[in-house]
């Protein structure tokens, strides 16, 4: 492993262009619940009677007690070691950006500026009916729109909804002119974000806990916790730069 890591050093050293694609492994080290893996949130809770468009329009109490409490669960989490070296590599002109799976925020907490959100974020809110925005509060009281009356969501993709073009398709774009893509924590599964990857034309890595059925077709593949491997990572450029 100890090469590996030195090899990634060393691709993020000489490629001009860099960006992260992040999953939910790189939440779960904070304490946000991974949905995916075998002891995943939605073993406990069947998103298709949460997580989707007709739960928002025909059981609304459910839905709204759901992200409530996602919404309260991310409030109490803290970005970690991994999210801290991503921003530090932003700051240093390493990385180009972040296109994220993730919905809590937890990058830009870390001080990440340029972070496409593909799946939007639990952070923000607004009306179902009339899409203006919400404040926070008013989402968590369960109150109506002040504007129609209508109810109240959070800025996130909902099972059925369409990704957000214009961040999908600049997160896409800067992906193919990458000269390196930098997977962590996801395990490849979910359409359209699976597709990433090839379209990238540089080299392609990815750090995770476990098997995915696209390690094939990457370049290097680091297996470990996220906060862990980054660290590495940059304890080996500090290694390099001092040299």
């Amino acid at each position: 492993m100890e090469s590996d890591i030195h090899q990634l050093a060393g691709w993020i050293q000489e490629a001009g262009s860099t960006v992260v694609l992040t999953g939910a492994g790189m939440s779960t080290e904070s304490g946000v619940p991974d949905f995916r893996s075998r002891e995943g949130f939605w073993k406990r809770v069947d998103p298709q009677q949460v997580a989707t468009v007709s739960a928002l329009e025909e059981d609304y109490e459910t839905f709204h007690r759901f992200y409530r409490l996602r919404v309260r669960g991310v409030e109490r989490v803290h970005p970690h070691i991994g999210h801290e070296v991503l921003t530090h590599w932003e700051h240093q002109g390493r990385i180009y950006g972040i296109a994220t799976q993730n919905v809590d925020r937890l990058h830009q907490r870390a001080g990440s500026r340029q972070v496409w959100e593909l799946h939007g974020n639990l952070m923000q809110f607004h009306c179902y009916d009339c899409k203006e925005p919400a404040e926070r509060s008013r989402f968590l009281e369960k109150d109506a729109c002040l504007s129609c009356g209508g109810r109240l969501r959070p800025g996130i993709v909902l099972f059925g909804e369409w990704l957000p073009e214009a961040v999908w398709v600049e997160a896409m774009e800067a992906v193919q002119q990458a000269e390196l893509l930098l997977i962590i924590g996801t395990s490849l599964e979910v359409y359209p974000v699976n597709q990433m990857p090839t379209l990238c034309r540089g080299k392609s890595v990815l750090i995770n806990a476990a098997e995915t059925q696209m390690d094939h077709q990457l370049d290097l593949m680091i297996r470990g916790k996220a906060g862990q491997v980054l660290k590495q990572v940059e304890q080996a450029l500090n290694k390099e730069g001092e040299g």
